[in-house]
């Protein structure tokens, strides 16, 4: 009887091990889908987007070297352990019930082995977030200003900038020029910056806490309104990287999209000529505060 049970217990374990299995197998699909769509999501995708900076790959890696191979040894073990006790150990094949109260040796493995775990997660997750926060000494540094419900970026004057600009959702109706149009995700003006630079971006709120996250950089902050957070980037290959702000910020927070354009030095200058006579036009604020405030029309569906 009890080798009857074993194949029993087996039995029931081995859907289960598919169905935990399965998300390796999706991770392998999704890595090849998010080629397709670098620096924004495409549908069907499962994992994370391609990361363009070294950051992003070690965040990357932390999660598909050690995490997600942690997550499915602990899910196979727990499923395993369920499907012994749901063959094993119920009414029928097992009509008068343990009386076990307690097993020291149980009691203290289940204790250590999992701060073990644990401490095996945590040393590399710290020291990411160590080099996350470190800030190497940037080559161009902008300022993003989370408002209710866009962002404004302002280029400082003393790296050839001295302006701002408010960049906003970009509605479909108004994107027949822009032929890279993704919806929800693109803005009608987007932040520049120059490939193989690194990138300081000072992040704080205007009104509420928001979040600026671009994945594909390996961004993550929040902006909180009277606080200076910064991070940074440096982006290996040129191209256009979307993200969203991640905090609930009112009732258009879906709507408040992130594009950073990431384009060679020789456009990255030109794009600074065109920039200072555009915005300079446009009245929006520069870094010396010289020009006036455009305030956003709140009454405007963004």
């Amino acid at each position: 009887m009890r080798q009857y049970g074993w194949v029993r217990t087996c039995s029931a374990a081995i859907p289960a091990l598919l169905v935990m299995a399965s998300p390796m197998l999706l991770a392998m699909a999704g890595t090849a889908l998010a080629e397709d769509g670098i620096g924004h999501p495409v549908p069907g995708q499962y994992g994370f987007q391609v990361g363009v900076t070294d950051i992003a790959r070690e965040i990357h890696g932390f999660y598909d070297d050690l995490l997600f191979p942690i997550i499915t040894v602990i899910s196979l073990f727990v499923m395993v352990l369920i499907g012994i006790c749901v063959v094993r150990f119920n009414e029928k094949a097992n009509p008068v019930p343990s009386k076990t109260t307690h097993n020291a040796v149980l009691e203290v493995a289940w204790t250590i082995v999992p701060v073990l775990i644990l401490v095996v997660i945590a040393i590399p997750s710290f020291r990411l977030l160590t080099r996350q926060l470190e800030l190497p000494k940037p080559d161009i540094t902008i300022k993003a200003t989370g408002k209710q419900w866009y962002w404004s970026y302002d280029y400082p004057k003393d790296q050839d900038g001295g302006f701002g600009f408010d960049s906003t959702r970009l509605e479909e109706k108004d994107a027949k020029n822009t032929p890279d149009f993704i919806n929800l995700l693109s803005v009608d003006n987007e932040a520049v910056v120059p490939v193989n630079k690194n990138i300081q971006v000072d992040v704080i709120g205007a009104d509420v806490i928001h979040g600026f996250v671009v994945q594909s950089l390996g961004v993550r902050i929040d902006a909180v309104p009277g606080r200076l957070n910064s991070t940074w980037f440096r982006a290996d290959r040129e191209g256009i990287y979307y993200g969203q702000c991640s905090k609930l910020c009112g009732k258009d927070h879906a709507y408040m999209p992130i594009a950073i354009r990431v384009v060679s030095q020789p456009a990255y200058a030109a794009w600074l000529q065109d920039a200072k006579k555009k915005f300079a036009q446009n009245g929006l604020v520069p870094l010396d505060g010289t020009a006036p405030v455009r305030l956003a029309d709140a009454a405007d569906p963004r």
